[in-house]
């Protein structure tokens, strides 16, 4: 019969301090991974932002490709 109250290789012992433990860190590189990919995401973001166009279309000409793709899925299926 063996003794179950002895510690495995794998566990770490009850004076163990918690960084020195394996799992602990496996654990953390998760969420760390994710942090540091969402502020590199944001970095390319900010500084590979296109410039936004103040282009201010008049009239019924800036109707005109929204009107004719509306006709056009109107009438597309209809046979006549």
């Amino acid at each position: 019969m063996s003794n179950r109250n002895t510690a495995s290789d794998d566990e770490p012992g009850p004076n163990e301090p918690w960084w020195s433990v394996g799992m602990v860190w496996f654990a953390l590189a998760g969420p760390a991974i994710v942090v540091v990919a969402g502020l590199v995401t944001a970095a390319i973001a900010v500084h590979g932002a296109d410039p936004v166009l103040r282009v201010e279309p008049s009239g019924a000409a800036a109707a005109t490709p929204a009107v004719q793709a509306r006709n056009h899925a109107a009438t597309a299926g209809r046979k006549e």
